[in-house]
């Protein structure tokens, strides 16, 4: 029986790649994007390369909260069991954006929407599991349960993004603890060459720069995590658990993570 598998963020990059890879292999496959043109772009390679059922798509802004709860019940009435979602959505923005929700964009975005839609889907996950794209970059920020807002006057680009790759950290392990029926895994896909950055300099970094991982094999990892057994909880850089900064493995942290999220969503 083909699985149901649902990815966030996979109208290009890790997440096009892999959704490609899993409609190659005769899953179900859910394409979730942001901008109607790129999905409808990224669905005509997903269908090309389906061996199995018709992929499906669904267009949601992570920047709106409504947008993630529509997108949530659309999906629950179509599929009342998923087994895989990949929570592979995010971004960068080069500057302070507020939400129409009150919060800063790239923990929304990264970590708050993400958290959301996985709750809404909680049911339709049992006996599945959640793989959620991280980074290396978690090093480089930490995760804030007191403030999801900040300001613009404080923000810095790199220490937010890094702060919201942490949450994602924070968020698969505790969701391995409070959620024993899903198995949950966080990973760092490499710096994978894609569309991905603000501004020109930027972009011509992830599109050109020499050391860059493919979207083909970062979206084989995603794959692979997703299929393969690993350890519930766990964070992985390529096939291997990895220890993340020790600020993005305190279950302290994790819980007060998880409850502030739970508070700001209304989950």
């Amino acid at each position: 029986m083909p699985r149901t598998v649902m990815i966030t963020g996979a109208s290009s990059g890790v997440g096009l790649a892999a959704a490609e890879q899993f409609a190659a292999q005769g899953d179900q496959v859910i394409v979730v994007g942001r901008s109607p043109s790129r999905l409808g772009a990224a669905m005509a390679q997903v269908r090309a390369a389906a061996t199995g059922p018709e992929p499906d798509e669904f267009r949601a802004d992570f920047d709106s909260l409504d947008e993630v709860r529509d997108l949530a019940a659309k999906v629950l009435a179509a599929y009342p069991s998923i087994d895989v979602l990949a929570n592979n959505a995010g971004g960068m923005p080069g500057s302070y954006v507020r939400t129409v929700d009150g919060f800063e964009s790239t923990i929304q975005g990264n970590h708050l929407a993400p958290f959301l839609l996985t709750n809404l889907l909680r049911d339709a996950l049992r006996g599945g599991r959640v793989v959620n794209t991280a980074s290396q970059a978690h090093r480089g920020g930490q995760a804030n349960p007191d403030d999801f807002t900040g300001s613009a006057q404080s923000h810095s680009m790199w220490q937010a993004y890094g702060a919201s790759k942490s949450s994602n950290i924070l968020f698969a392990a505790e969701a391995a603890r409070r959620w024993p029926d899903i198995t949950s895994v966080s990973f760092h896909p490499g710096i994978v060459r894609s569309n991905f950055g603000t501004g020109a300099v930027m972009r011509l970094f992830y599109r050109f720069a020499p050391f860059l991982t493919s979207s083909e094999k970062a979206g084989a990892l995603l794959c692979w995590l997703a299929t393969a057994e690993v350890t519930d909880g766990a964070y992985y850089v390529g096939h291997r658990v990895t220890a993340p900064d020790r600020r993005a493995a305190d279950p302290e942290l994790a819980a007060r993570l998880w409850d502030a999220s739970a508070a700001a969503v209304g989950v």
